[in-house]
Order: C-alpha cells, then sequence, then structure tokens
C-alpha cells in the first residue's frame, strides 16, 4: 500500500512539472531564462484605473507562456565592449573655449 501512495506522489510530481519551450517547439541556441517561461515574474500587479490604461499595459499585463517566448537566440558578440573595456574610451583633449559660467 506504502508502494502505492510513493508511486501516485512521483506521478502528481511529473505532472507538475512546468512546460518548457523546447518541449513544445524547435529551438535553436535557446538560453535557459527563454526555456523556462515560468520564471519570468513581476506580472502581479494591482488594477490600475481604465481611463488611463494603454495597450502597452494590457500587452505587458499578461506573463509569458511557451508560445509567445522566442524560439531562436542570436546574441551579439561582446568584441567592441571587451575592447574598450581594457583601454577605455577616447578622451577629447582640445582647447575649452567655453565661458565658464557664475553662480549670482
Amino acid at each position: 500500500m506504502a508502494e502505492n501512495s510513493e508511486s501516485q506522489e512521483q506521478d502528481q510530481q511529473e505532472q507538475i512539472q512546468p512546460l518548457k519551450t523546447s518541449d513544445v517547439y524547435h529551438t535553436k541556441n535557446l538560453p535557459a531564462r527563454f526555456d523556462n517561461p515560468e520564471w519570468f515574474e513581476g506580472y502581479n500587479t494591482k488594477p490600475k484605473s481604465p481611463f488611463y490604461a494603454t495597450t502597452s499595459q494590457s500587452y505587458g499585463a499578461t506573463p509569458p507562456s511557451v508560445h509567445t517566448m522566442p524560439k531562436a537566440f542570436h546574441g551579439k558578440s561582446q568584441k567592441f565592449t571587451g575592447y574598450y573595456g581594457k583601454f577605455g574610451m577616447y578622451r577629447n583633449h582640445s582647447l575649452n573655449t567655453e565661458v565658464d559660467k557664475t553662480i549670482v
């Protein structure tokens, strides 16, 4: 009898696992944050006045699902940022011709 209850609990835990984007769609180079839409938080906001409601608020009020998440990820290289992080940005050493403002 105890074995039956344990197997039922395991079955329930397997059914409760959230659905991933890769389970439903064929994905390519998808980071974990896009593969697990339930990780996104912050969608429980208090209701606002309909007088001030905008379409962007209604679009952003619903949490993402596996159907609204991106199916592919094409990240950009950080080559430019890495270069300037090491050596710094260009500094302009030209003559300053602006008149100093006095505080009166």
